[in-house]
Formats: C-alpha cells, sequence, structure tokens
C-alpha cells in the first residue's frame, strides 16, 4: 500500500484585514503520496500559494484555516507553535520563487546554511562546513568550497536558486513544496533546475507538492494535476489525461494560452529609428587603496544592429548575456563606446542636456509591474510623471491624456486615482505601458514584460504590445528569454552569449534553422 504523506481535506482559508473577509481557499481536497510529485496549476490569485503555506500554517495571524491536513498522519491545522517547527524545514522543505527575497543579502552563503544545519541538525565547526559543501555540490554548485564566502548578489540567479535548494535538502526533508522555484530563471537554467529536482525526488524517494502557473513545466515533472481557479480545484487527475482530454474551460483555457501569431509585416523603406555600429561595454575591475584597473566585466562585445519604424529585435540569451546592458546602452543610460544614432542623431558625446529633448521619443517597460510602479502614487500620477517632465500637447490637460491612454491599455480610465496595489499583476503591466505611451516614444525597450505574469495574461499583454507597435509604428527591442513569446513578436532575433552576438537575422530564419550550437541549445530548452 503507498504511504499518504500529506492529505489535505475541505481546506479553506479566509484573511480578514479591516473588517472585510477575503475567501482565499474554499473547501479543497487533494493529497500527495510517497514518492510523488503533485501540481497545483493556476493564475496569481487562485489560491495556489496559500495552500501550500497553510500546510505548515505559515500564513500569518491574519488567516484563519479551517478543514484538515494531516503529515504522515499527524493534525497541522491547530497544531502547536513547537510541533510545526519540528516539521517545518526538517520534514516539509520550501522552495521559494525569487531567492533574491528569501536569502539574507547581509549573509554569505556559507552562514545563510550553517544557520538552518545547526539549528536542526545540532552539527557544528568543521562538520557543518563539510555538510555545507556536499549541499552544494549535490545540487551542482561547482568548486563548491570557493562559493562559501560569496553573498547572493554576487551568484547568478540559476545559482541563487540552486543555494535554495541545497537550504531546502540541508536537513534531509520527505516532502518539497516548491513555489514557483523556475518563474525568473532562463529557459536552459530553467530546464536544468527541473532535471535537478526530479533527479533529487527519486534519489532522496521525497515527495513534491509543486506549485506553478506554467503547464509546460507541469508537463514534465508532475504525476498528478490540481487545477485552481478563484480559490477551488475546478479539476484534477493524471497529468496525461488532462493534457490529453481536459474537462473545464478553464482548464482547456489555461492550455490554449500560449502566445501565438506573427509579427505584422515591416516596410523595407521604413525609416530607421536606431542603430549601434561596434558598440562595446566594457566595465573596469578596480582593486586597492588607489583604485587601480585590474580587468574588465566584458558586458557586451562589437554589436551591431538596427531597427526600423513598426520593427521588433528579440534580443535572447541568459542571465548575464548582455541583454539588457545592451539596451540601455542604447537610451544613453550607462557609456559605452561604437556608434549610436537614434533617429539620425549621433548620440556620442552629447551632454544630458542635449540628450533632454530626445529622452521623450525612447521609453522602458520594465519585467517587474510590482517592483517598477511606485506604490505612494497613483495610477493617474505613475503615468502621467513623463509628461511633468517633458510638458503635454498643447490644449490638453494632463488627466484627458492619461484618460486617453488608460483607453488604449485597455485600462478603465475611472481607476485612475487608485494605488497600483489595487490591481492585478497583468493591469500594473499596462500601467507600465501606458507610462512609456503616453509620450509617444519612437523606441521602446522592453525589459521582459511578460516573464512575471499568467499566461492568459501574457498573450493579452503581447496582443497589446503588437497592436500598439501598429498603430503607431513604434520600434521594439525586446529582451526576453521566452522564445515563445519572442517568436510571436520578433521580425529579427539577437542572440547573445556572456556579451557576444553569437547569432543574429530575421526571426523565422533563426527559430526554424539555427547555426549556431549555443542557439540549439535554447530552442530545445524552449520548445522540446
Amino acid at each position: 500500500m503507498i504511504a499518504r504523506v500529506l492529505d489535505v481535506q475541505n481546506l479553506t482559508v479566509d484573511f480578514r484585514q479591516d473588517g472585510e473577509t477575503t475567501h482565499a481557499v474554499r473547501g479543497i481536497s487533494f493529497h500527495v503520496d510517497k514518492g510523488e510529485t503533485v501540481a497545483i496549476v493556476g493564475e496569481s490569485g487562485s489560491g495556489k500559494s496559500v495552500s501550500a503555506l497553510s500546510t505548515v500554517q505559515l500564513l500569518g495571524d491574519s488567516a484563519t484555516v479551517g478543514g484538515s491536513i494531516t503529515y504522515n498522519g499527524t493534525q497541522m491545522v491547530g497544531a502547536s507553535e513547537k510541533d510545526l517547527q519540528r516539521v517545518r524545514g526538517n520534514n516539509i522543505s520550501f522552495i521559494f520563487q525569487e531567492p533574491m527575497t528569501s536569502l539574507n543579502p547581509l549573509h554569505t552563503i556559507e552562514k545563510q546554511l550553517r544557520e538552518s544545519i545547526e539549528l536542526h541538525q545540532g552539527l557544528r565547526g568543521d562538520a557543518v562546513r563539510v555538510r555545507i559543501i556536499q549541499l552544494l555540490e549535490q545540487v551542482g554548485i561547482h568548486d563548491a568550497s570557493s562559493r562559501l564566502g560569496a553573498y547572493p548578489h554576487q551568484l547568478s540567479g540559476g545559482q541563487r536558486q540552486r543555494v535554495m535548494i541545497a537550504m531546502a535538502l540541508a536537513n534531509g526533508p520527505e516532502m518539497l513544496i516548491a513555489d514557483e522555484p523556475t518563474t525568473a530563471l532562463d529557459v536552459t537554467i530553467q530546464a536544468q533546475i527541473l532535471d535537478l529536482l526530479a533527479d533529487l525526488k527519486r534519489d532522496l524517494d521525497m515527495s513534491m507538492l509543486f506549485i506553478t502557473h506554467n503547464l509546460t513545466i507541469v508537463r514534465k515533472i508532475a504525476d498528478r494535476v490540481c487545477v485552481m481557479k478563484d480559490g477551488e480545484i475546478v479539476e484534477h487527475g493524471l497529468t496525461a489525461e488532462i493534457f490529453a482530454n481536459p474537462q473545464h474551460p478553464y482548464t482547456r483555457a489555461l492550455l490554449e494560452a500560449e502566445s501565438t501569431g506573427v509579427p505584422i509585416a515591416v516596410d523595407p523603406h521604413a525609416k530607421i529609428v536606431a542603430e549601434a555600429e561596434n558598440l562595446k561595454i566594457w566595465f573596469p575591475l578596480q582593486t586597492g587603496l588607489l583604485r587601480r584597473t585590474t580587468g574588465y566585466v566584458k558586458a557586451v562585445n562589437d554589436a551591431n544592429f538596427s531597427v526600423r519604424a513598426g520593427e521588433t529585435i528579440g534580443i535572447v540569451g541568459e542571465s548575464g548575456s548582455g541583454k539588457t546592458t545592451l539596451a540601455l546602452a542604447m537610451m544613453r543610460l550607462i557609456r559605452s563606446e561604437g556608434r549610436i544614432v537614434f533617429m539620425g542623431h549621433d548620440l556620442h558625446g552629447l551632454s544630458d542636456r542635449q540628450m533632454r529633448p530626445l529622452r521623450s521619443e525612447m521609453q522602458i517597460v520594465f519585467q517587474d509591474p510590482y517592483g517598477s510602479l511606485s506604490p505612494r502614487m497613483t495610477v493617474e500620477q505613475i503615468i502621467a510623471e513623463g509628461l511633468t517632465v517633458h510638458g503635454t500637447a498643447a490644449g490638453k490637460p494632463s488627466r484627458q491624456m492619461v484618460a486617453e491612454i488608460m483607453g488604449e491599455v485597455g485600462l478603465d480610465p475611472a481607476l485612475m486615482d487608485r494605488y497600483p496595489h489595487e490591481f492585478s499583476g497583468g493591469q500594473r503591466q499596462r500601467v507600465a505601458i501606458a507610462r512609456a505611451m503616453i509620450l509617444r516614444p519612437k523606441l521602446v525597450v522592453l525589459d521582459e514584460p511578460t516573464s512575471a505574469l499568467d499566461m492568459t495574461v501574457q498573450v493579452q499583454i503581447v496582443q497589446l504590445l503588437r497592436d500598439l507597435q501598429q498603430k503607431y509604428q513604434l520600434a521594439y527591442l525586446f529582451i526576453s528569454h521566452d522564445l515563445k513569446v519572442v517568436r510571436a513578436l520578433s521580425h529579427k532575433v539577437m542572440v547573445m552569449k556572456r556579451g557576444d552576438v553569437v547569432e543574429a537575422g530575421d526571426a523565422d530564419a533563426i527559430f526554424d534553422a539555427p547555426q549556431n550550437d549555443y542557439t540549439r541549445e535554447l530552442m530545445k530548452a524552449a520548445f522540446g
């Protein structure tokens, strides 16, 4: 008989704040057996993470948890803090989505792993260090002993996530709860982390509860799937059966939510908006009291490209490849060598004052709509911020212009007096797009604008960007590690690796017949 590790029956979770009650989870039931991976899938706000955190009562005082949650037959709902602490970290461990918010930026990797091991295992001194090195090597961090003194910011995104996995495994848990552990990672790193989790689960005979909004990942890793919507499980079953024959309309909508379509054709005679020749960005490494330059971080080496009105260049590559650095240099936000021409103006040597009239015509939309919008400003103030700096169109009041651009990006202008926390992730990204578009720019840098969004919302944002591009003949530099989105939006593609452009050309040619080994590796990780 297969042992049932986690059994959740009729789970309810309510949050009470300012006299109002939010029913986050509404009577769900599921279980995880020994050695099994169960995925909970759904969009933001569906109750996935709340359900996972409730398993060991990590929701805080504002939450009221009802129903039954048993771990190996022991009731977790209503358990004492002492009993819960014995289970947390020892028997059930968590891996979270964003390691930079989970790891302490002021402590070294060794110190953070040491705290967990000393707390739960009672090891001391050199024995702890030996265990830490063993864990780091187990999760695939090479030359682990040399990384013990590193701080989180000195590691790549993939390395940070491996450290988080090492912390989760430190005490040999029976069950691992992974909450969106690959969302912020490049496709190749994502594939490596998924393979690592699958290997560790098999080798250590662990059970896993995997929380995600990405059904492609579910197909690779899960034995069974629970689909959540509005706090309820609307469908559950074996992974193969759910994918082959989804019964619920919401499940079918999730499975169909892939960015499709092709970019609108570009006039070959359209004006060149921006171009770069022999663009190079090297950051000096300085040491000693006199700050002597001892070497360089070669962020971008000899990049050459041009983008026309109405055209999108997709820039792809792993974290640290130079994608964002290249785009920031094109906007003259960081120093570079080489030639940059924008709307016929050679930007090399222009002072800040000379650049100012051009600033309104080059805008940027960032990856994280949660972090790029000020929580203390209303949506109207956020969107109108550029108008305050650059001025409004003659005869048009600022509020009217905000209302018009909100309508264009699919937001109700009646909401302009609200604050960012009152909007969903997709709505916040529309606010960020409206802030960029209100100045009617010629060039827009889109830096991972869809990676933090649910799949169905991604499709909406891609279509919005395509519509705005056609309407205003915008030139886009589209930075992304999601190659499916890149294909849906880009006319040309540049593939970057460690500062070098290893392949560039028409998008169809790059996707259908990649010439470079690294490009082929990216395609395999993204499309299988």
